[in-house]
C-alpha cells in the first residue's frame, strides 16, 4: 500500500485509542476545503457551482489550523477547488504540518511551479495530482487541452525536489479499461509516483455533464475487469486491500460518512463530502447532531450509485483493524514492506 510507515503508525495507534476508549465513531480524515474557487471546469465535478460570493470566500490559515485541532483526526486532505488558489496555502500547510498532521494537499498541478520553492519537503507532506487518464483522456475530462503535460511537468519537477506525489484517478464511465491500464503502468514506471488513488465517480446533480457517471454494478464490473489485469502488481496504490476488494463487489461495506467530515468555508457539511443537507458552526455539532442511520447505500437513494473512497476507505480501514492488535500488525507489515521494496 503506497502510505508511509510514519503514517501508517501513527494512523494505526490514533485507532488503537480510539477503540480503547469505545468510541463508535471518530474520523480518520479531515477533509478540509479552504476555498471553492477552481482553475477548472471538469466534466464529473459538482464541487464549485456556487455564486460568486462564497467562491470569493477563503478560510484564514487559523481556521483551518482551529478544524484540525477541533477535528482532531491524524489526516488532512486539503481539497476545494483548487486550494493552489489560495493566497496563503503555504501558511496553511506549514502550520498543519506544524501540528505534526499528515497533510495531502489536493490539486490540478496548473499553480505547483509557483508553490514548490515556498513549501519544504517533509514526511508530513504530500501532493496529489488529479489525472483522470492519458493526455487526451485527461485535457477532454477536465475540459482544457495541454493540462496532462503541465501535470506531469510539475510532478516531475516535485519529485525531483524531495516532495512525496501521489496520483488521484476518477473512473467514468467514459474510462476504459485499456485507459486505466496505461495511465497506471505509465504513473508506476515513468513517472514513478509514490502512490495511486483511484474511486469511481460520484453522480453530481450539478455536474456539467451527467453522461460521465456509472451505476453500481457498472462500476463493479470496471474494477473487476481492470483489478484483475496482469499490470495490476505493479501499481502502488494508496487503498487498502478491502476497499479495493470492495470495488470489485468481493466484499460488502456501508459507508461511515463520520470518518472524513468536511469543514468548508461555510462551515461543517453535512452529511459527508459529496452530499449537502446544510451546515453547522462545530465539529461537535456534526458529529453529535447529524442522523448517520439516515445515509448509505439502501437507506438514501443519493448514496445508491456511492463507491466512493471518501465514505468506504474508512470502513475498510476499520475492517482491517477489527481487533487492536491489527494496527501494531498493520504498522509493522507496512515497515517490512517499505524495507523489501
Amino acid at each position: 500500500m503506497g502510505v508511509p510507515a510514519s503514517q501508517a503508525i501513527a494512523v494505526s495507534t490514533y485507532i488503537l485509542k480510539q477503540k480503547l476508549q469505545r468510541r463508535k465513531r471518530y474520523p480518520l480524515v479531515l477533509m478540509l476545503e479552504p476555498l471553492w474557487r477552481c482553475n477548472l471546469a471538469c466534466e464529473g465535478c459538482g464541487k464549485i457551482q456556487h455564486p460568486e460570493e462564497i467562491l470569493n470566500t477563503y478560510l484564514s490559515p487559523e481556521e483551518c489550523w482551529a478544524a484540525a485541532e477541533e477535528c482532531g483526526a491524524p489526516v488532512v486532505s486539503i481539497a476545494g477547488g483548487e486550494p493552489l488558489i489560495h493566497p496563503q496555502i503555504d501558511k496553511i500547510v506549514d502550520g498543519l504540518v506544524a501540528r505534526k498532521k499528515f497533510v495531502t494537499l489536493c490539486t490540478n498541478a496548473l499553480l505547483m511551479e509557483r508553490w514548490l520553492p515556498k513549501l519544504t519537503p517533509s514526511k508530513y507532506l504530500s501532493f496529489t495530482v488529479h489525472l483522470d487518464g492519458m493526455r487526451d483522456l485527461h485535457d477532454e475530462m477536465v475540459d482544457r487541452k495541454g493540462v496532462f503535460d503541465k501535470a506531469v511537468k510539475a510532478i516531475q519537477d516535485a519529485k525531483a525536489m524531495g516532495f512525496r506525489v501521489n496520483t488521484n484517478t476518477t473512473v467514468f464511465a467514459s474510462s476504459s479499461v485499456e485507459d486505466m491500464r496505461e495511465l497506471f503502468n505509465y504513473l508506476s514506471d515513468d513517472l514513478q509516483t509514490d502512490g495511486i488513488n483511484v474511486s469511481p465517480g460520484y453522480d453530481y446533480p450539478k455536474a456539467p455533464n451527467q453522461q460521465v457517471f456509472m451505476e453500481r454494478g457498472q462500476m463493479i464490473a470496471k474494477f473487476r475487469e481492470i483489478l484483475s489485469l496482469p499490470d495490476r502488481a505493479r501499481w502502488n496504490f494508496t487503498h487498502t486491500p478491502i476497499f479495493l476488494e470492495f470495488l470489485q463487489g468481493k466484499v460488502a461495506m456501508q459507508c461511515t460518512a463520520w470518518g472524513n467530515p468536511t469543514r468548508t468555508v461555510m462551515g461543517w457539511q453535512r452529511p459527508c463530502y459529496l452530499m449537502n443537507e446544510g451546515y453547522v458552526q462545530t465539529f461537535a455539532e456534526l458529529m453529535e447532531g447529524t442522523e448517520w442511520d439516515r445515509y448509505g447505500y439502501g437507506r438514501d437513494a443519493r448514496c445508491t450509485n456511492c463507491m466512493a473512497h471518501c465514505g468506504y476507505e474508512a470502513t475498510a480501514v476499520s475492517e482491517t483493524m477489527k481487533s487492536p492488535l491489527e494496527g501494531i500488525r498493520a504498522g509493522f507489515a507496512t515497515i517490512v514492506g517499505r524495507r523489501a521494496s
